[in-house]
């Protein structure tokens, strides 16, 4: 498409884009992040029910794969519009299990809320297949990184004031109407959502539809180098991501003995930063390229979880702050490698198949999102309440889970090196940025004269 290489400006009406991703991450966050997960440890989840519980939104994008056949004939806007509305119908639903306490146990409460979650999240892996490519057919590729880092600040800000919400919501000992409550204001705004998705100016597919029943060549699509480099160190970042989410909370919860409301203002604050991030590199990204980049944060990855092993094996003790800083740290790294990961998507993916390019890259990321917390959930069940005592390090079903993570981390880190990305900069000069930065910021604030 020849306007993407020639425009430097954003489309007309694109902000409205900002202010659905804001309203989306203000209703999403309660379903899909730490409160669904807080909810259905109360019915008494195991740690492989949780695993299934956090996993199902990225395993059913695997439905991606069929629905990318289909975009071209219905279109961008109408495909996104009917799943995200078919979804806020489900979470209105959702809105509605915990108040059947009166009248259906915990074990009935938790599959019913299983139920729901899996339509939730089929309306919402099939719809998810038109976004990237609509958004990539919008915007130039001159501006893409700054528009990825905005977009991700709406949604970062939006989730770190939906969890704090939560968190003042659910308080010390929470119960069964105040999850209806925070899951009711989800439901309200999924649907302010829906009113900035459908003022998103729409875009023209770059294919026209066609009768033809020629096969996809999923398979040509798979081996094209560059592509297939960032599928591989997708599959290995989610192995490693896959559980934290949900097994930081079990963590905090099970083991450091916060309350409901502490752990969804720690995992809130994990939204700033991820700003902080985004207000770094949005300026850097496009100049430096997103392969530096990653690696940097994945290496940063792994400091992260050294800080968790410390924590899990008892080396040091879980407080308040050192928690937070570590959930900060979470949240910077998330933000930049989910960023980068997708602007590096948009640049690999050629114009022709672009629609299936793309759903390859998120079926294989999700699914593997979505196999990792349930098999991460297995192996703590498995190792169960065993505690092995080595000098100061306890070996328990938490400091394996962050050593194993801790492992995968590492083979990320040499998946990214071997990324392709024309005309990124080398490791070097964003060291030298990253240095460079607080002196010229020093030298700015040093009183003259």
């Amino acid at each position: 498409m020849r306007g993407d290489h020639e425009q430097t400006g954003f489309p007309a009406g694109l902000t409205n884009a900002y202010w659905f991703a804001a309203f989306n991450a203000l209703s999403y966050q309660m379903i899909l992040g730490s409160p669904v997960v807080l909810y259905a440890k109360s019915l008494g989840a195991s740690a492989t029910v949780l695993g299934l519980l956090v996993g199902m939104m990225p395993l059913l994008v695997i439905f991606q794969i069929p629905a990318a056949n289909h975009i071209e004939r219905v279109g961008y806007k109408r495909f996104v519009y009917a799943g995200w509305g078919t979804r806020v119908a489900f979470i209105f639903a959702i809105a509605l299990v915990p108040l059947t306490g009166g009248f259906l146990n915990a074990t009935t409460q938790l599959a019913l809320l299983m139920f729901l979650l899996f339509g939730f999240n089929l309306s919402r892996g099939i719809s998810s297949a038109a976004w990237l490519p609509w958004i990539t057919a919008l915007v130039p590729v001159a501006v893409r990184g700054k528009f990825l880092a905005r977009d991700a600040a709406c949604v970062h800000m939006a989730s770190c004031t939906t969890l704090v919400l939560a968190a003042l919501c659910l308080g010390q000992q929470a119960r069964s109407w105040q999850f209806a409550l925070i899951f009711g204001f989800s439901a309200l705004m999924g649907a302010i959502s829906l009113s900035f998705l459908k003022k998103i100016p729409d875009a023209e597919p770059p294919g026209k539809p066609s009768a033809s029943r020629v096969p996809v060549p999923w398979r040509e699509i798979a081996n094209y180098a560059p592509f297939r480099k960032l599928l591989r160190m997708n599959a290995a970042w989610a192995v490693a991501y896959g559980g934290l989410g949900a097994f930081t909370v079990a963590y905090l919860k099970a083991e450091a003995g916060m309350s409901e409301g502490a752990i969804l203002l720690v995992t809130g604050m994990a939204f700033l930063g991820g700003l902080a991030g985004l207000a770094y590199f949005a300026s850097r990204t496009d100049r430096l390229g997103s392969k530096p980049v990653l690696t940097f944060c994945l290496c940063l990855w792994n400091g992260i979880m050294l800080g968790w092993l410390a924590l899990a094996a008892r080396v040091v003790t879980p407080g308040f702050a050192l928690v937070l800083f570590l959930e900060l740290l979470m949240g910077f790294a998330y933000a930049l490698v989910n960023m980068n990961n997708t602007r590096l998507a948009m640049l690999l993916a050629p114009v022709m198949g672009r629609n299936h390019f793309f759903a390859l890259y998120s079926v294989v990321t999700n699914v593997t999102l979505g196999l990792a917390p349930v098999g991460w959930g297995l192996v703590i069940d498995a190792f169960g309440e065993r505690q092995i005592r080595w000098q100061n390090l306890e070996l328990n079903r938490f400091s394996f889970f962050f050593a194993g993570v801790l492992v995968v981390f590492v083979l990320t880190v040499v998946l990214c090196r071997k990324l392709d990305e024309p005309k990124a900069r080398d490791m070097d000069e964003l060291i030298r940025e990253l240095l460079q930065s607080p002196q010229r910021l020093w030298l700015r604030l040093w009183p003259r004269g």
